[in-house]
């Protein structure tokens, strides 16, 4: 059974961008096809919460073999794009900003439906740890608000 929502995703306002992509550019260092995020709509540093979203293409470089015919986002990839939210949130909430948050490991991850071309996969996340060395990061992604990933993921800053 899922946890319940961090925030209701009926409740977020997808057309409203506080952060595009060349402002994520300005503090993730992915590029090209590694980069999972579209947009950024909330970031709320008293909260520690943000909400993001990836928008899901026919091209995308996992498309055409994953799977032949039924593409399926990779897990992965969808731990990926909540690192990346992470990461983002993480820098903003830090006095003295890092260079780079490296990705530290993952907890409870649960893949809970399928995510394919098309579709937006929204990230919900809140960072429940501060520790100086290791951040956790409680996340939760939606696609037509129905939960398909949770999980927690540690960030450290380098």
């Amino acid at each position: 059974m899922p946890a319940p929502p961090i925030v209701d995703p009926a409740t977020i306002d997808l057309s409203h961008i506080e952060y595009d992509i060349e402002a994520i550019r300005a503090v993730n260092k992915q590029r090209f096809e590694m980069e999972q995020l579209s947009a950024i709509v909330r970031v709320d540093v008293a909260e520690r919460l943000i909400i993001a979203y990836k928008d899901i293409t026919e091209d995308e470089f996992w498309v055409r073999g994953h799977i032949p015919g039924r593409p399926l986002m990779p897990g992965v990839i969808m731990c990926e794009a909540v690192a990346q939210a992470a990461s983002f949130l993480i820098h903003h909430c830090m006095d003295k900003k890092p260079a780079f948050i490296g990705f530290g490991g993952m907890d409870g991850v649960k893949f809970r439906g399928q995510v394919t071309p098309g579709q937006r996969f929204v990230i919900v996340g809140r960072i429940e740890n501060m520790r100086p060395r290791l951040k956790a990061f409680q996340a939760q992604a939606f696609v037509d608000g129905k939960m398909v990933f949770e999980g927690t993921i540690y960030g450290l800053p380098i």
